[in-house]
C-alpha cells in the first residue's frame, strides 16, 4: 500500500511564515486601510491627522478648563477648525494665582534680563511664522499675503517692547527739582497682577500690541484671548512655554470674554486691567467692579477702531507703571 501524506503542521512555539507575516493585524478594507487603525503604511495609504487639542496655559502648563467645556472655532466661511477650552470662573481664579506667585521673581528681575526674555520669544514667533500666517488665513479670513505682513508685524512689535525694557525708567522717571538739600527721584515700578482682554477682531498682532508692553514693564499678565479669533492666543502660549518665559508671567485663557472679564474686574488681587476686548455695553460695569480696590483702568477704542499695524507710541508701556518718589539727604 502508498504511505499515507502527512500533513504537516508549525512546530509548536513557532508560526509559519504566512501567520507571522499577519500576526496581531486587523483585515485589510477594500479602501486598502487596515480596519480600526487610523494610521498610514509606507505604500501611501490613507491615515486621519492627529487633531490638536486647545488647552489653557494657566502657571506654565497647559490645563484643560476644570468645568471640562470647550467651544468650536470656525474659519469666517463656517468650517470648523478646533474646539477651544471654555475657561471657567475657577480657572481665571487660578491664572490669577500662578500671576501673583510669578510676579516677584518677574519685577525683580533686571530690566536687561526682561528684554534679553522678550527677545527670545520673538525668535521663537520668527520660527513658527508660517504657523501664525497659516491660522490668519483659516481663523481671520485674510489672504495669504495679508496674513504673513500681520505676522511679521506682530514679530517686530514684540522685538520693539523687548527694547524698551531697560529705557522706559528713563522716560517714566525723573530727577525732581527740590528746594532743600535732598536728592528727589521718580522711578517707575510695575503695578502687578495685569488683566488683559484680547481684542475681539484680531489675532496674533492685536494680542501682541497689548500683552508685550505689560510684561516688558514688569507685570504678569492673565489674558482673556479673542473669543473669535482664539487659535493664536493659544499657540503664542506655546512659543512662551518654549521660550525663557518663567511660568506664571503669562496666563492664557480661552472662552467667553462676557463671562471671564467681570470675574476678573472684582478680583482683588488684580492690580490693573485692559479694557480693550470688552464690548462698549460692558465696559461701565466692568469699571465700576474695578473701583472696589481701585484698579488701573486702560480703556482705549474697543479694539475693531484700532490700526493694530500702526506705530504704537509708549501709551500701553506707561499704563501699567507706578511713580515711587525717593527723597535722600545730600551728602549721606
Amino acid at each position: 500500500m502508498p504511505d499515507k501524506k502527512e500533513k504537516k503542521t508549525p512546530a509548536r512555539g513557532r508560526a509559519s511564515a504566512g501567520t507571522a507575516a499577519t500576526a496581531g493585524r486587523r483585515p485589510a478594507r477594500a479602501d486598502g486601510t487596515r480596519a480600526g487603525l487610523g494610521g498610514s503604511s509606507p505604500r501611501g495609504q490613507h491615515r486621519l491627522d492627529v487633531r490638536k487639542t486647545y488647552k489653557l496655559f494657566i502657571g506654565g502648563a497647559f490645563p484643560r478648563s476644570e468645568s471640562g467645556r470647550s467651544y468650536p472655532v470656525s474659519g469666517p466661511d463656517g468650517t470648523l477648525l478646533a474646539h477651544a477650552a471654555l475657561a471657567s470662573r475657577k480657572d481665571a481664579r487660578d491664572a490669577v494665582t500662578a500671576a501673583r506667585a510669578a510676579f516677584g521673581r518677574w519685577s525683580g528681575a533686571t530690566a536687561y534680563n526682561r528684554g534679553q526674555v522678550l527677545y527670545r520669544v520673538a525668535e521663537m514667533l520668527e520660527g513658527r511664522l508660517d504657523q501664525f500666517t497659516s491660522q490668519g488665513v483659516q481663523n481671520e479670513g485674510l489672504d495669504r499675503a495679508d496674513a504673513e505682513r500681520a505676522v511679521a508685524a506682530a514679530i517686530d512689535r514684540w522685538v520693539w517692547y523687548a527694547g524698551w525694557t531697560d529705557k522706559v525708567a528713563q522716560v517714566a522717571g525723573a530727577a525732581n527739582p527740590v528746594a532743600g538739600p535732598y536728592f528727589n527721584f521718580s522711578v517707575p515700578e510695575p503695578s502687578g497682577v495685569v488683566a488683559v482682554l484680547a481684542p475681539a477682531g484680531s489675532g496674533l498682532l492685536g494680542l501682541v500690541s497689548v500683552l508685550a508692553p505689560v510684561i516688558a514693564t514688569g507685570n504678569t499678565a492673565v489674558v482673556v484671548a479673542s473669543e473669535r479669533y482664539p487659535l493664536a492666543a493659544v499657540t503664542l502660549a506655546e512659543v512662551l512655554a518654549t521660550s525663557d518665559v518663567p511660568g506664571g508671567v503669562v496666563n492664557v485663557l480661552t472662552g467667553r470674554t462676557g463671562e471671564l472679564a467681570p470675574v476678573l474686574a472684582a478680583h482683588m488681587d488684580v492690580n490693573a486691567i485692559d479694557l480693550t476686548g470688552a464690548r462698549p455695553q460692558e465696559r461701565a460695569d466692568l469699571e465700576r467692579l474695578a473701583a472696589e480696590n481701585v484698579k488701573r483702568v486702560f480703556a482705549t477704542g474697543d479694539g475693531t477702531d484700532q490700526d493694530w499695524a500702526a506705530a504704537p507710541g509708549v501709551r500701553r508701556l506707561l499704563a501699567f507703571l507706578e511713580t515711587k518718589t525717593v527723597w535722600h539727604p545730600v551728602g549721606l
